[in-house]
């Protein structure tokens, strides 16, 4: 069945993807002087950790929402609740404002994200999942190559509030388009109970991954109470058998989150490595982290062409990630050419290309259908949890032991130990009467 019978949906889609990748990427261009604007270095880190908890709380209820009613009306209170936000932070008098507007963001954000899944899900049929995933994952591309400096010139010629207050004017057009283009959707009635106790789990969890964040710079010990927090709360949010990566959906949201903090836990330390230890620019460092982005674009491409099945692209995918973390290690030895530590991470990104949009495809496969919404929070909440796990930890390791060559390799090391282990979880993401050669 061809895609541009949706032609309307996939543009008003992408587009509304790539404004919320837009503005996830502009923040942290923008923050500086937003901090020193509103007076607010005080609560800097509200700032992001606000976002992530409004995420996180918004991911539980939607998943259950969609499931209850729909989701059609999650979807419109997400980009509502998104769009709000901007305009808040976009308008704010004073730090505490923009914090509010951060959280927002983050609510609609999670409730929109969620919501999208669903809608793929009841609107396409399945053989063009793989297609239509791999269409919202290149959305993040051009937002990855211009984004960061189109926000520079932005907050230095036009003011910083532009950056937020031009989101919802570009987001207009496409909001139209998404109203007139998206078809009825079944709703499938359900019974959901339960709501306001995983509402209260998903609060901890945000709060365990938000100490994590500030703890990894200088305090150890807020890391370990933001573990000891996500290992009580989130066995409560995730499928059981996920801690221990059960064949099936729990196995699919246990490699989400791997690939998901090897790749951005190395990402942290790429520019880091560049800059200080090689000796280049922060710009020059960043062309490593544009072609990766490009290639993630590749990878996704290819993943929706490609005729084997999703267990060996998976296991190549994740392979490929492996890697690439060991040759970009390699490049803290001023012997290993600079070439190296670029290219294996154009191979990293290709690799992520090739294995995320196989888990957004799996996720709906494999859940029956009173749960596609339950199971697309879980696999939002697992990634959010074992990507802040694992940045949170090589980051402590990293501050704690004062950033040295050695200690930066042992990061890198255990990256790709994690990595190693997606590998074994790649063989468990189909279940026994599905499995693939």
């Amino acid at each position: 069945m061809a895609m541009h019978r949706y032609r309307a949906l996939n543009v008003a889609m992408v587009a509304i993807v790539m404004l919320v990748a837009y503005e996830y990427l502009a923040v942290a261009t923008a923050m500086p002087r937003v901090g020193r604007e509103l007076h607010g270095m005080a609560i800097y880190g509200l700032a992001f950790s606000a976002a992530l908890v409004g995420s996180v709380v918004a991911t539980v209820a939607c998943g259950r929402w969609a499931d209850l009613r729909g989701p059609a009306e999650p979807l419109w209170a997400g980009l509502g609740g998104f769009l709000a936000g901007q305009l808040v932070t976009g308008t704010a008098p004073d730090m505490n404002v923009f914090v509010c507007g951060r959280f927002l963001q983050g609510l609609g954000g999670g409730l929109f994200y969620v919501a999208l899944y669903v809608v793929i899900d009841r609107a396409y049929p399945a053989e063009l999942h793989p297609r239509v995933f791999s269409l919202l994952a290149m959305a993040w591309v051009v937002p990855s190559l211009v984004g960061p400096s189109i926000t520079g010139l932005i907050v230095e010629h036009v003011g910083w509030r532009w950056v937020f207050l031009g989101v919802p004017l570009l987001a207009a057009p496409a909001v139209f388009i998404l109203w007139r283009g998206l078809p009825p959707l079944p709703v499938v009635r359900v019974r959901v109970t339960g709501l306001g106790v995983k509402l209260g789990w998903a609060a901890t969890v945000a709060v365990g991954t938000a100490l994590m964040q500030y703890g990894s710079a200088s305090a150890p010990a807020l890391v370990a109470i933001g573990v000891a927090l996500l290992v009580v709360a989130s066995p409560r949010l995730l499928p059981p058998g996920t801690l221990r990566a059960a064949r099936g959906v729990p196995a699919v949201i246990v490699l989400r989150g791997v690939v998901g903090g090897v790749f951005f836990a190395a990402e942290v330390f790429i520019p880091l490595m560049l800059t200080t230890i090689r000796g280049l620019t922060l710009t020059q460092a960043g062309l490593a982290l544009t072609g990766g982005a490009v290639c993630w674009s590749a990878g996704s491409w290819i993943q929706a062409r490609q005729p084997y099945g999703n267990r060996v692209v998976l296991t190549t995918g994740v392979s490929m990630i492996a890697v690439a973390v060991t040759a970009v290690a390699l490049a803290v030895f001023p012997s290993v050419p600079l070439g190296v530590a670029f290219a294996a991470w154009c191979l990293a990104g290709l690799g992520m290309g090739m294995v995320y949009p196989i888990l957004s495809v799996l996720i709906l496969e494999l859940s029956g259908p009173d749960e596609k919404g339950t199971n697309t929070a879980a696999l939002t909440v697992g990634e959010s949890v074992l990507t802040g796990v694992t940045v949170a930890v090589t980051g402590a390791l990293f501050a704690g032991f004062h950033g040295t060559q050695t200690i930066m390799l042992t990061c890198f090391a255990l990256l790709v130990l994690v990595a190693a282990a997606g590998v074994w979880v790649a063989q468990r993401t189909a279940t026994p009467a599905s499995v693939q050669p």
